[in-house]
């Protein structure tokens, strides 16, 4: 009989149905382009996956790429979620997003369309997103979800190309009002990777996330929240006791469910345009495949998933810190320098020896 652990049960899994996109962003994960491979996705296929997963648990399902939109099954798909019960969601650049495709997303009760502005300005969007006109589209969709009272948040990535417009970007959604808007300090890995030396600094990504920590004590009318950076909740528990500040954090209906820093394959995963189940969306390579064993299988039964669920697995700095809890450090940035998921997080430079707090 198959373990099925209730403390770590999926509650959010991407899906990158094509790997097809019509941008050429500098950021992307999988390094996408408009000749990249499709994948192998079809309605067919990921029925099978949802009733595999739907025996489970029933997580929030996120379509996305690639540009999602760019497969001709992507509704019958959302569908399919629906009668499994699933929450879900498609995530866009938002630049095919018109009246039609919004009217289809309403009848079908999409939960939420993730979408992306990298900056307050055509000129610097445009520039990350390498296509002119991005911003202009994105700006456009969000007017269309507005019009059709579909629910959207925002995610904005940064890199020293345009982290100096954190502010600026942050002022642009409070006119917006998403749901939620999430600042993502990027990894190393897809054109993330070829664009290191863009990546800001563990010293620059601290200042960031102090300022972020200051803007969420202040921001109601929508979540905020930093992505990829689990020493943020360090970092508010520090700020809190510093400032003398009863702090709570509110969570996204939709989110994670993990109230904690990393939760790489422990609450959330991934699964490549060719099956590949990664552990989030921005580890590197597979580590199993939905077409070679069932996701039940996978998920309760991987090696790799199970260490990640276990403290004593964790090497370094990390496994020691008193903030292993909320925090337990990015398993990408720690694979990127140590080539070893497990090593302690290269990019917070807390030292937990020295603390005698």
């Amino acid at each position: 009989m198959i373990s099925r652990d209730k403390t770590y049960l999926p509650k959010w899994i991407a899906i990158e149905i094509t790997r097809k996109c019509n941008l050429k962003c500098i950021h992307c994960r999988s390094a996408s382009t408009i000749d990249s491979e499709s994948g192998i996705w079809n309605l067919e296929k990921i029925e099978k996956l949802f009733e595999d997963i739907s025996s489970l648990s029933k997580p929030t399902i996120v379509l996305t790429g690639g540009e999602p939109l760019l497969h001709e099954e992507v509704f019958d798909m959302i569908k399919a979620g629906n009668k499994k019960g699933f929450r879900m969601c498609l995530a866009t650049n938002g630049t095919l997003i018109n009246e039609e495709i919004a009217k289809k997303l309403k009848d079908l009760d999409i939960k939420m369309v993730s979408l992306s502005i990298d900056g307050s300005t055509p000129e610097i969007h445009d520039n990350f997103r390498q296509q002119k006109g991005a911003f202009e589209g994105v700006m456009r969709a969000i007017e269309i979800l507005k019009k059709y009272e579909i629910p959207f948040l925002i995610n904005s990535s940064f890199t020293k190309r345009n982290a100096f417009d954190i502010p600026n970007v942050y002022k642009l959604m409070k006119k917006i009002k998403p749901v939620a808007w999430y600042m993502f300090l990027i990894l190393p890995v897809g054109r993330g990777d070829e664009a290191e030396k863009e990546l800001l600094s563990s010293k620059e990504a601290e200042e960031w996330l102090k300022w972020h920590f200051a803007i969420e004590t202040v921001t109601d009318e929508f979540l905020v929240r930093p992505t990829c950076a689990p020493q943020y909740y360090r970092i508010c528990e520090e700020e809190a006791k510093k400032l003398g500040l009863d702090y709570s954090r509110r969570n996204l209906t939709l989110g994670t469910g993990g109230a904690k820093g990393c939760v790489a394959g422990q609450y959330i995963c991934f699964i490549d345009a060719f099956g590949g189940l990664r552990p989030c969306s921005y580890w590197p390579e597979s580590i199993d495949n939905v077409f070679e064993k069932s996701f039940v299988d996978i998920w309760t039964k991987n090696p790799l998933l199970l260490a990640l669920r276990d403290k004593n697995a964790y090497k370094g700095k990390c496994r020691d810190c008193k903030y292993f809890e909320v925090c337990s450090g990015c398993r990408v940035r720690a694979y990127a320098k140590y080539k070893d998921y497990l090593a302690e997080d290269p990019y917070c430079f807390y030292n937990p020896y020295k603390d005698n707090t």
